[in-house]
């Protein structure tokens, strides 16, 4: 009975985390992680909260508590960067980010000892590895997606001939942020408990700005200055790491450095390459076909597996072989280019910009849109029987598929909606 009592209390909040537009499929893999990272009944008690950012006292009234009580409870998750904890001119508020990027990396940015991480590592390695549903869920679901890469700078031509904006440099990210953290690189360190992680720098994976700012004061991450930040920048350049972040323009809160083998967003881009599970940059390589030498070294460098060695096509030379791009499934990120000794692969423009969100906030509403959970957003305070047949109400509507297209269409993403974020961030 207390099996089941507990699988109970952990489907509830499974069905919380299934409200935010990422999601966490449930299965009992989902459930043995979430028992090593709460109690039964922090589960119960987390699976009420909203979506969107909360006080203490918002809470309280939900759980139905004194203020300070959940004051205390808020705290103790905040404390294990469950929750983040955010101060806003003097004022805090909490939110619980999703699984990823969230609470399931968090727990392995530091080495800690009030939980088995090697039993945790291997969970997730089965939950995310493993067995597709969550991966899946996490990347290929709607158009707009998580996260994002960047150009790798050091590819860019000198002759400042190619346009970049600062939003796609990572450089930019670092120096205009006011907080940085550096913590532990979460999928190598799963990797490297279950025997399956590469020799890439571990300590390496940066956050910024408020989420930066709660995991350092709770001992997840390590406050580094902008120095420090741009040094590290330059050694992931240095082991070709692929600049992995947050999908918006504005106040990104984390950038990974990740490696083809061991990080999700990268075995993701290559399982499920077509259906574009990351965000592209708005740059493409080119191949001097005429020079080309056939090294391969642009091959062995590509993390995706976007350029391959097929066949110049030279009668006299039939053994001699040419770089070629598919261009469907390349991320742009340009490591091919630094690779190349010869100089003869270049970053070129793509015929039509990527279009990254303006914030989080813009980011959060346009896949709630394209994943038919807009309801959960707006009527996200569970404990109100109104708020559950709104969006119960609304759900059903936006499963009708004209309006559910119209709602998501490229108009409202980039047009309407920008501009009422903006106008509402003022």
């Amino acid at each position: 009975m207390a099996h089941h009592t507990v699988r109970s209390g952990f489907q509830k909040l499974g069905e919380r985390l299934n409200r935010h537009p990422q999601g966490a499929p449930q299965t009992d893999l989902l459930y043995r992680i979430l028992a090593m990272l709460f109690s039964e009944r922090e589960a119960g008690l987390v699976a009420q909260l909203p979506i969107r950012p909360f006080s203490a006292r918002k809470a309280a009234g939900i759980w139905r508590m004194k203020e300070s009580d959940a004051q205390s409870v808020l705290d103790a998750l905040a404390g294990r960067a469950i929750l983040l904890d955010i101060d806003h001119n003097g004022e805090t508020t909490y939110v619980l980010p999703p699984p990823m990027a969230g609470f399931f990396e968090f727990s392995m940015m530091r080495i800690r000892g009030d939980i088995d991480q090697k039993m945790l590592a291997t969970l997730f390695y089965q939950y995310m590895n493993v067995e597709e549903d969550f991966i899946r869920n996490l990347f290929v679901r709607g158009e707009t997606q998580l996260g994002r890469v960047f150009v790798h700078e050091p590819a860019l031509p000198a002759d400042g001939a190619l346009q970049v904006l600062d939003y796609e440099l990572a450089s930019d990210v670092i120096r205009t942020a006011k907080h940085r953290g550096v913590g532990i690189c979460y999928c190598r360190h799963k990797m490297q408990h279950v025997g399956r992680d590469c020799a890439a720098p571990k300590n390496i994976c940066m956050t910024f700005n408020s989420t930066a700012d709660s995991l350092i004061r709770h001992g997840y991450a390590r406050r580094v200055d902008e120095v420090e930040c741009l040094d590290l920048l330059r050694e992931a350049y240095n082991c070709s790491l692929v600049q992995f972040g947050e999908n918006v323009r504005r106040q990104v809160n984390f950038i990974c450095h990740c490696c083809g083998c061991c990080c999700e967003a990268l075995v993701a881009a290559r399982r499920f390459a077509l259906l574009r599970p990351v965000h592209t940059t708005n740059f493409l390589p080119q191949v001097q076909w005429d020079q080309c030498n056939g090294c391969g070294k642009c091959v062995n460098a590509c993390p995706v597996e976007a350029m391959t060695l097929v066949s110049a096509n030279d009668p006299h030379r039939p053994r001699n072989r040419k770089a070629k791009l598919d261009a469907e499934i390349c991320l742009g990120c340009g490591l091919c280019v630094r690779a190349c000794r010869t100089k003869n692969l270049r970053l070129t423009g793509r015929a039509g910009r990527v279009i990254t969100p303006l914030n989080g906030t813009h980011r959060t509403v346009v896949m709630a849109i394209e994943r038919g959970g807009l309801q959960h957003l707006i009527f996200d305070n569970r404990a109100h029987l109104s708020h559950r047949a709104m969006a119960a109400i609304l759900g059903v509507i936006l499963k009708l598929p004209p309006l559910k297209r119209a709602l998501a269409s490229r108009q409202l993403k980039s047009r309407y909606l920008e501009a009422l974020i903006s106008r509402m961030s003022v």
